[in-house]
This record gives structure tokens, C-alpha cells and sequence, in this order.
């Protein structure tokens, strides 16, 4: 019978040779939920011997990291914003750069009256976004919108495990909201090009949905048409948040200046890149 120590020796030697960018810590995590463990715990435990049904599901999670399958997938779950979101390969993987988002949002608006305010939660996916927000600002009223009904579907999941009461509608892009205003949307669409895709990660291409991360061949097709598109939707004084590729910035202020904001602003990540990209109508 192993021990908790050797599987984690045993297991990192064995994604490394897999070329498994970060072994160690896919090992630990897989091996800490497989046990339900916390990850430091793994150490504080290092002699005790894992029983035959917990190694059986550890053996074939890390067989499953081996082919470079994202933990999240594995496991069916990550934390993102003081939430649980479940995912599965209907829908990309919430990213830190999108919790950053969630944060400038909620604090943005949570000295305002959002009593009987709406938020629009465009290409939702998991919903991690409008659902970590309605969490966070439950005096909102949340509408979260896909076209794909089996990302609708996981959403609707996350807004049960987590609570929440929200709204889906199903539709591509602004179609499912004819004749309807927001008075805040937020967005994180696909804004990939073809060419960055091309050069993404195998872990990230050959499991997470396509036409969630291309945009199209510039990448930014769908801010071209939400550039069109969105001002009818806009409330007076309405705000829109967007997440960006980190070379858009420029484009972007070019794509919208079809229109006259009250403002618009470009901010960082943790890294310094440009990411996001917040409009006020007048």
C-alpha cells in the first residue's frame, strides 16, 4: 500500500516525464481531492497509506493529467470569486485575469442604488462571471445569456450550487435581449485569433471549447459587432465591461469610437498587461 509521500514523489516523476508544465502542483491537487484533503494537509500526512479505492480514482486522474487534461476538467470544479464553478469541456475554464474583472466590477458598483438595476452577463459560459457578481451585489438582477445550451446548462448548475437567483436566456450575442436595456453589461468574448490559437498551450487547445476562445481571424470580431450593436441595449449612464486580449487596447478605443462615451477606460492585470475595458454612456 503506498503512502501519501510516495505517491506525490512517484506521481511528479511521472508527469514530468509526460511534460506536465507544473507536476508537483497538479499532483497535489488531484491527490489532496481524491483523499478530500486540503493540499497542506497532504504534508502534515505524508506517512499515511492511501487506501486501495482512493488510489484507483488517483491513479486514473493522473493518467488523465499525463494526456495534459486541465485539473479543472478532471475534477469538474474550480473556486473563482468566493464561488464553486463547476465545468466541463462546454465551457472554458474561469481564468485569475477574469476574478480580477469580477473585483473591479463589484466595487465599482457597490456604493450605487442597484435595487431594480439589471446586469446582462454576455457569452456567460459557466456563468462564473454574473454569478460571482449576483453573490457579491444580490440587490442586482442578473440575466446571464450563450449560445450554447450546454454551457447554459453548466451555468444554471453553478447558479444552484452557489445560491444564486438568476436569470438565462439563450441566444447569440445581443439577439435574446430584442427590444431591452441594461444599465450594466459585462462581456468576456472569444478575442483569440486564429493565429493565436494556432500557438496556444495543447492543454488549453485540444480541451477547451473553440469557439469560446476565437474571436475570429483578427480575434476581435465580436467587439466589432458589439460596437454595432450595443448602444440601443445601453440605459442612460449605463455601463459596459469588457475583458480584452492584452494587444487590443488600441483597437478597441478605435472599434467604439463610432459612438460618444462619457468615458472609457483601459485597466491592467497583475501582470501590468492591458485587460480590461469599461464604457459609460452619457
Amino acid at each position: 500500500m503506498k503512502t501519501v509521500g510516495e505517491l506525490l514523489s512517484l506521481s511528479t516523476a511521472f508527469l514530468l516525464e509526460k511534460g506536465v508544465s507544473q507536476p508537483r502542483r497538479d499532483v497535489e491537487e488531484l491527490l489532496s481531492r481524491a483523499l478530500r484533503l486540503q493540499r497542506l494537509d497532504l504534508y502534515l500526512q505524508f506517512d499515511r497509506p492511501v487506501e486501495e479505492k482512493e488510489l484507483t480514482l488517483f491513479r486514473e486522474w493522473i493518467k488523465r493529467k499525463a494526456r495534459l487534461e486541465p485539473v479543472e476538467y478532471i475534477v469538474g470544479q474550480t473556486d473563482f470569486y468566493h464561488c464553486t464553478i463547476r465545468v466541463n469541456q462546454a465551457t472554458l475554464i474561469p481564468r485569475p485575469e477574469t476574478e480580477i474583472l469580477v473585483d473591479l466590477i463589484s466595487k465599482k458598483l457597490q456604493n450605487g442604488g442597484l435595487q431594480g438595476k439589471v446586469l446582462w452577463d454576455l457569452c456567460c459560459g459557466s456563468g462564473c462571471i454574473g454569478i460571482a457578481l449576483k453573490k457579491a451585489l444580490p440587490k442586482l438582477r442578473v440575466i446571464l445569456s450563450d449560445l450554447s445550451p450546454d454551457a447554459l446548462a453548466i451555468a444554471a448548475e453553478n447558479a444552484r450550487l452557489n445560491g444564486v437567483e438568476v436569470e438565462f436566456r439563450q441566444g447569440d450575442l445581443l439577439t435574446p435581449f430584442a427590444g431591452e436595456k441594461a444599465d450594466y453589461i459585462t462581456c468576456n468574448p472569444p478575442y483569440i485569433s486564429e493565429k493565436e490559437y494556432r500557438a496556444l498551450d495543447l492543454s488549453v487547445a485540444a480541451y477547451e471549447p473553440k469557439t469560446a476562445l476565437v474571436g475570429g481571424e483578427t480575434g476581435r470580431e465580436f467587439y466589432e459587432r458589439l460596437s454595432s450593436e450595443l448602444f440601443p441595449h445601453l440605459q442612460d449612464g449605463a455601463q459596459v465591461f469588457f475583458e480584452i486580449g492584452s494587444t487590443q487596447g488600441g483597437e478597441l478605443k478605435k472599434i467604439f469610437s463610432m459612438h460618444s462615451w462619457a468615458r472609457f477606460t483601459i485597466n491592467q492585470d497583475w501582470s501590468g498587461l492591458d485587460r480590461f475595458f469599461f464604457l459609460e454612456k452619457q
